[in-house]
């Protein structure tokens, strides 16, 4: 017979053996296939370069505290969970952007040949990556990482297509990616733990419930991207006017959503308590509707108006439309994703759709103009200066885009998540989920009340089972 301990190290070296075969494989791909541009030769194109990326990259560095650390910290609400989010979710960033990378070169290479990297190129490969940031957030916490680098492999993936056929074939007008990264990803995430469960009840686990200081953590992950969402909006669309409506719309939806979280959130507790979770979430949703409509020329009461819609709609969605979703489809949603981006999406796909419809006897097309986030380069509107018939394709433009990410997200989420199910994966068993200690030394014995062998006696347990 195989003695166990042998049998248990096989899963646990499965995470480094495929982390390090995919960054060698990277090198040989990078060493043969990407390089940059030539240095410029003439001073005017040095000039311009220049200018370019010192307008961009402090917008880039906004992004990257969002992802990394905002996120992070976001995610960090599950009190015995905390390192393994915040890790994971660096882990996964990092993993699914140089992913996306490599599926952007290869289609690249097989059309024109070598690839020139460039800052463009990562941003890319940041929103491909955002995308599998947030879907996993219907599963925290219940998954093991080998099982979330599967996730990020096929979500990038699927949704470099999904962003391909949305923006590029369809024409859809998103530069903030609210249905291309917002309500992609939440669908996605949603099929994704309805294929990993099924049909069974997750229960409640004792190791969920937020405590004090990990709600102020994700309070603080909230603080951080509702001061970046701007630049995370704007960083794509065209620079000057549009550029600049987007960063103010930006901020007035996300300021409107904030305050009505609070007004919201005191109305439906009986004694006129906040939630955490209602601030934590309702307080982004304005950043996630304005996002269609971002750059498009509308009054700021609009924005106004769009993000307190939104955040009303979030609230809401937490206290009535998840209990819903668990007691009738037996669906899990661990941080409420599908309030926070599938819904607040939905309505600024739907805002969108309006506001083409009352501005296209007067608006030129160069304001709605956008960047293609497959081509780099700006894709102006079929149909020269809106009348009647442009305006009423635009709006089956629009709502084609949302139909092919909400359906096209939710069946690779569906086959996805039934991938998961593979034992190999290692998978944790209920009793083991929502504890850094199953994958990460804990050397302070005082951070848990159970006996020093538990977890690791568990873990060896799960290894066991696989």
């Amino acid at each position: 017979p195989v003695h166990p301990r042998m049998v248990s190290t096989r899963p646990r070296r499965l995470l480094p053996l495929s982390l390090g075969l995919f960054q060698v494989a990277l090198l040989l791909f990078f060493t043969f296939i990407v390089t940059y541009d030539e240095p410029s030769v003439q001073a005017e194109d040095a000039n311009l370069t220049a200018t370019r990326l010192h307008s961009i990259y402090p917008i880039f560095q906004d992004i990257q505290v969002m992802l990394v650390v905002g996120l992070g910290l976001l995610l960090a609400f599950l009190p015995r969970y905390g390192l393994s989010a915040l890790t994971h979710n660096f882990l996964l960033l990092n993993f699914s952007m140089q992913w996306a990378l490599v599926l952007q070169s290869l289609v690249h290479h097989f059309q024109h040949g070598q690839v020139h990297l460039d800052l463009h190129k990562l941003l890319i490969a940041e929103f491909a990556a955002v995308t599998v940031l947030i879907s996993v957030g219907s599963i925290l916490g219940r998954t093991s990482p080998c099982q979330l680098l599967v996730v990020a492999a096929c979500e990038v993936s699927v949704y470099l297509a999904s962003e391909w056929v949305i923006i590029t074939h369809l024409g859809v007008l998103d530069v903030g990616g609210t249905i291309t990264i917002h309500v992609f990803c939440c669908y996605f995430g949603l099929g994704l733990s309805k294929g990993l469960f099924g049909a069974t009840q997750q229960p409640t686990h004792p190791k969920e419930t937020p405590t004090r200081s990990s709600n102020l953590l994700s309070l603080v992950g909230t603080l951080i991207l509702w001061v970046f969402w701007p630049s995370f909006v704007a960083v794509l669309c065209q620079p000057g006017d549009a550029q600049h409506r987007a960063i103010l719309n930006t901020f007035l939806a996300m300021s409107a959503s904030a305050v009505t979280t609070v007004v919201v959130s005191s109305l439906l507790d009986k004694d006129g308590k906040l939630s955490p979770g209602h601030l934590q979430n309702g307080s982004l949703a304005g950043g996630v509707a304005i996002g269609v409509v971002a750059d498009m020329a509308m009054p700021p009461v609009a924005a106004l108006a769009l993000g307190s819609l939104s955040a009303v709609v979030c609230i809401l969605g937490f206290r009535f439309f998840t209990p819903f979703l668990t007691r009738k489809l037996v669906l899990q949603d661990q941080c409420g994703i599908h309030n926070l981006h599938g819904l607040p999406g939905i309505i600024g796909a739907v805002a969108s759709i309006v506001v083409i419809l009352v501005t296209s006897k007067d608006t030129d097309k160069s304001q709605f103009s956008q960047v293609s986030l497959v081509k780099g380069n700006t894709s102006e509107v079929v149909g020269g200066p809106w009348g009647d018939r442009g305006a009423g394709r635009q709006v089956l433009c629009q709502a084609a885009g949302l139909a092919v990410a909400v359906g096209g997200s939710l069946l690779a989420g569906l086959l996805t998540g039934t991938a998961l199910r593979l034992p190999c994966l290692a998978q944790p068993p209920e009793q083991l989920c929502f504890d850094d200690s199953l994958y990460f030394k804990m050397e302070d014995g005082a951070e848990s009340p159970e006996p020093a062998g538990t977890a690791e006696d568990g873990a060896l347990d799960l290894m066991e089972q696989v």
